[in-house]
């Protein structure tokens, strides 16, 4: 099922949008504990592209999970929700 997860993260850094922007492992690593945690709420693609905008957003020192992170970041989440075709 990891690997699973990890596929789907990578196959969203292709399409993510933003040519300035690099994939490293810690960002693998949020975006794979986002899709999980959201797992089942919404078409897998969706959750993906959710939480690959969401990791974007956020600061490369953030320390907070994505999860977390957007319960205090409502315009980010709400931009991410359009962006990702969700709700």
């Amino acid at each position: 099922m990891k690997v699973a997860t990890f596929a789907l993260a990578l196959a969203a850094f292709g399409f993510a949008g933003n040519a300035a922007w690099a994939a490293t492992t810690d960002d693998v690593k949020w975006i794979n504990q986002c899709v999980a945690d959201n797992k089942g709420d919404a078409a897998a693609e969706v959750v993906l592209k959710y939480c690959t905008c969401m990791n974007n957003k956020m600061s490369d020192n953030e320390t907070q999970s994505i999860t977390t992170w957007e319960k205090t970041h409502v315009a980010e989440r709400k931009a991410c929700d359009k962006e990702a075709g969700w709700r």
